[in-house]
């Protein structure tokens, strides 16, 4: 910024200063109703206006010492004012202590051309502090088990992808250790953002949030859980097939969101087809929600951790040797084998087939239209194996409530693919 800023008396800045005000009121607003926090509204809309003002001078005498220089003292003051005068219930006033410190540092911002950041990080920061109680509540209901799987998965993204190389290796040039890796961080986090909602959230929600999360995690886990629960009453026979559908439309949007991720230029054929399964399934599914009585607690989805490394190293294989398949039967075969092998690996899990449709598709082994055809004929056989364990664990009776659900599905996606 050069010293134009500055004419006619400095009134062109005011609206980074008005902004620093803004943002320091935010804050300030949320900790006004702390009764043990020692800086409420207005230290908060001083604090964030010094940064700003601070960073202006410190500017124009070329002095940037000044801006650690203002940050110590915000904190030194702070720091006092709780030392000479604690508060009733010995609160340390640490969390004060570092939003004064953020409010300081997000006027800086404001000033060196980072509002738009700043406003971001604000409200971040306000949500933060509001949402107290919530936040201690998710950490008291995570186990060591679920705090595991987030360590496991920060293993496998932070710690494991980076060291891989991205080169491509092998026949076809199949084989790029960092894009497998990659798909495995993908399916592995969309399936413990599941696995985690699903043990914050436990029953409270019922029948559609327990069907979506435990889609999310795993399709066929919740539609076996169910299926082997849909004998206890006929309450929970209806329940079970609202939750078995639910789940297995989830599968569609983690599709198209996949899909979306990795290849977007595939998202606008992909899309279509896969919504209307979803829009015939869930006129179905609502048909069996209002039959549907209140019977109480649910039973939760037995899920396995989806970042355990094992299963990780598990699916990556399984994603590397299923494009391998591909790759090879589209080239000696055409497209005919590739639905070969998207049909039977299918059956037990979509995600690696349609995974190495997409990566096929973006080296140009594949058109759009065939990488959509593969991930769709996965989706349905893997919807033909779920019914046929529905069947053969809940009864002739459960798989006639779930036929008419499935059947809409598998309609829609067909009738979706008439129209590529």
């Amino acid at each position: 910024m050069d010293i134009s800023t500055l004419q006619n008396n400095g009134i062109d800045a005011l609206p980074q200063f008005l902004t620093s005000l803004s943002i320091g009121l935010l804050i300030g607003m949320e900790r006004e109703r702390n009764p043990s926090a020692k800086a409420g509204l207005r230290t908060f809309a001083l604090v964030s206006i010094l940064g700003t003002l601070i960073a202006l001078i410190a500017e124009k005498i070329g002095a940037p010492w000044l801006l650690i220089a203002g940050l110590l003292a915000i904190a030194g003051m702070i720091i006092t004012s709780y030392i000479h005068s604690p508060t009733e219930n010995n609160d340390p006033g640490t969390t004060t202590v570092t939003a004064l410190l953020i409010a300081y540092a997000l006027g800086v911002l404001v000033w060196i051309g980072y509002s738009k950041l700043a406003v971001i990080l604000a409200i971040a920061t306000t949500t933060l502090l509001y949402f107290k109680p919530e936040l201690q509540g998710i950490t008291q209901r995570l186990t060591r088990r679920d705090l595991v799987s987030i360590l496991q998965f920060s293993v496998l993204t932070f710690v494991i992808l980076p060291i891989l190389p991205n080169q491509s290796y092998g026949p076809y040039g199949f084989f790029n250790p960092y894009q497998a890796w990659m798909m495995v961080v993908l399916i592995s986090g969309l399936s413990l953002a599941g696995y985690v909602a699903l043990r914050i959230t436990g029953q409270r929600y019922g029948a559609p949030l327990l069907g979506f999360l435990g889609g999310l995690v795993s399709s066929t886990a919740t539609t076996l859980l169910y299926a082997k629960h849909s004998k206890l009453n006929d309450g929970m026979l209806r329940l079970s097939a609202v939750v078995i559908l639910i789940a297995s439309q989830v599968v569609l949007v983690r599709l198209i969101v996949v899909s979306g991720i990795i290849s977007p230029a595939i998202v606008m054929q992909l899309a279509p087809v896969m919504g209307l399964g979803l829009l015939f399934g869930l006129v179905a599914t609502a048909y069996n929600w209002k039959r549907l009585q209140n019977i109480g607690e649910l039973p939760m989805p037995e899920t396995s951790n989806p970042t355990e490394i094992h299963a990780a190293l598990g699916f990556g294989v399984l994603f590397v040797i299923v494009l391998l398949c591909a790759a090879w039967l589209t080239d000696i075969a055409g497209s005919g084998g590739l639905y070969v092998v998207a049909i039977i690996s299918g059956l037990t899990d979509v995600d690696a087939i349609a995974l190495s449709s997409l990566r096929l598709f973006q080296i140009e082994k594949l058109t759009s239209e065939q990488a959509v055809i593969s991930i769709c004929l996965a989706f349905l056989a893997n919807m033909l194996f779920k019914f046929g364990m529905a069947a053969s664990i809940g009864g002739v009776v459960l798989a006639k409530h779930i036929a008419v659900g499935f059947i809409a599905i598998a309609s829609g996606v067909l009738l979706g693919l008439l129209f590529l």
